[in-house]
């Protein structure tokens, strides 16, 4: 008998398995694919990803995979660029953006030599329980007998799709629709240039260096326009690359490679991850649409999370389903702010013009002072702020005149932001109404709005 089972072994799953290992349980690690073994991805690691890498032992190997780390980012807004540096997250202040054949043979190897048994090919049928209670999973190699397999837990690490959620019947809430498709390729010999976030009318495009020398590009549009462009996605990825006048020299001698790959199946939910012997980790417990590409770094979270909980569980600090709720409420709380975010993000809806005045003021100011970085690290950690920690007056610059008007002439350029824009962005800016008491305040709150990307990505900026 096993101490835990995780079905899944990508980024949810063997890193919850490693954990778990390393506390000395007996775990078992299964997953239907055999690795090296692609997917469907974002494949960005955000700093706070990247921590848990660092913490777990494991950044230096994943970037030894021939895999460039940055920093320095860029927010494209057509008529000029936002640029600056993401803040550090517990020393780390890099992306990484490996590809999934690289990425979860690494983690699948670490909860190997953590001491988890690892059964690749194997797929999970069902899972077995005695009096409402999970209590195992049924399963058979590629070909060979079905088995069953007794655990303490069973972990459900199997993705939006997850059978776990769906035989316990997991509750969903706070679901929303789906709000984009997507679709990106590879390219080689593009020549160096900056990641950034390139929004346009009905579009985001996104590129970005990963493994062996080549380069990402991914195009969001809208859900409703999916049966239209899968038709022809090769046409779609050049239209949209189209759309980025920066893009022309770049990708000029730039070759296309491997197939297109993406997807219009892009459900936004979360689930009640636990009941009486099972949980759940990753997109089988929290989905949401690729638009800020966080479901890596989420799902390393998570690992972190419920690892912890099941240990606390399995030693007796405290009973398991204590523990396990306790998961679910930081889980949620963590997560939920980036979550509203993400899909207000993901409607590709334009800003209005107010906004647009926001960003044309934070073009002309090249300078952003120390101050920002503070509460830029604590958004980018998805985190409740403090109206009063987030700057003093004396720290950021008052908006200009010609700001002030743009904004309808308010004389008191907190108050009009705060009639124009309240709930807007609502999951990056919390406490809205106090954070906008002051015109400081309200310099900070469009230095947000202008960076475009909530909590998970507030630089110090200057205008490019």
């Amino acid at each position: 008998m096993f101490d835990a089972i995780v079905v899944g072994a990508r980024c949810g799953g063997s890193p919850t398995a490693m954990l778990l290992a390393r506390h000395g349980y007996r775990v078992l690690l299964v997953d239907r694919a055999n690795f090296p073994s692609d997917t469907i991805s974002t494949h960005w690691i955000w700093p706070l990803g990247c921590a848990c890498l660092k913490r777990w032992g494991l950044l230096d190997s994943v970037l030894a995979t021939n895999c460039p780390p940055f920093r320095t980012m860029g927010l494209d807004l057509g008529d000029f660029q936002l640029i600056g540096d993401l803040p550090s997250i517990d020393g780390v202040a890099e992306v990484c953006v490996p590809r999934r054949t690289v990425l979860d043979k690494l983690l699948l190897d670490a909860a190997a030599e953590a001491g988890a048994e690892v059964r690749e090919g194997f797929s999970v049928t069902g899972l077995t329980s005695s009096d409402d209670r999970v209590t195992g999973i049924r399963g058979h190699r590629r070909g060979g007998p079905e088995v069953e397999e007794q655990a303490r837990i069973v972990i459900g690490a199997d993705g939006r799709n997850s059978l776990v959620a769906k035989t316990v019947r997991a509750d969903e809430y706070n679901v929303r629709p789906a709000l984009t498709c997507g679709y990106y390729a590879y390219w080689s010999d593009v020549p160096p240039h900056l990641p950034a976030i390139r929004p346009r009318p009905r579009r985001t495009m996104i590129s970005f260096p990963t493994n062996d020398g080549l380069t990402i590009t991914y195009v969001a549009c809208p859900r409703d326009e999916f049966q239209t462009i899968r038709s022809d996605l090769g046409r779609y990825i050049a239209d949209g690359l189209g759309m980025v006048a920066d893009f022309a020299e770049p990708f000029r001698e730039g070759k296309r490679v491997e197939q297109i790959r993406g997807t219009g199946t892009l459900p936004n939910f979360f689930r009640k991850p636990y009941g009486d012997g099972w949980a759940l980790v990753g997109d089988a417990g929290y989905h949401k649409d690729p638009i800020l590409a966080q479901g890596i770094s989420d799902a390393f979270r998570s690992a972190q999370w419920l690892a912890d909980a099941v240990h606390a569980g399995f030693s007796g600090s405290r009973p398991l389903i204590e523990a396990l709720a306790a998961y679910q409420r930081v889980r949620d709380e963590h997560l939920t702010p980036m979550y509203e975010f993400n899909c207000s993000h993901a409607s590709l809806q334009p800003p209005p013009p107010e906004i647009l005045a926001l960003f044309g003021h934070c073009a002309t100011t090249r300078s952003r002072e120390t101050a920002f970085s503070e509460p830029s690290a604590a958004l980018f950690r998805s985190r409740s702020i403090m109206p009063q920690r987030i700057c003093s007056e004396s720290s950021v610059k008052h908006p200009s005149a010609a700001s002030q008007k743009a904004l309808g002439g308010s004389a008191d350029p907190a108050q009009g932001l705060h009639q124009r824009f309240a709930g807007i962005r609502r999951g990056m800016l919390l406490s809205t109404a106090a954070a906008l008491s002051t015109p400081a305040r309200a310099d900070l709150y469009y230095r947000h709005v202008a960076a475009g990307l909530g909590p998970a990505f507030c630089p110090s900026w200057s205008a490019g």
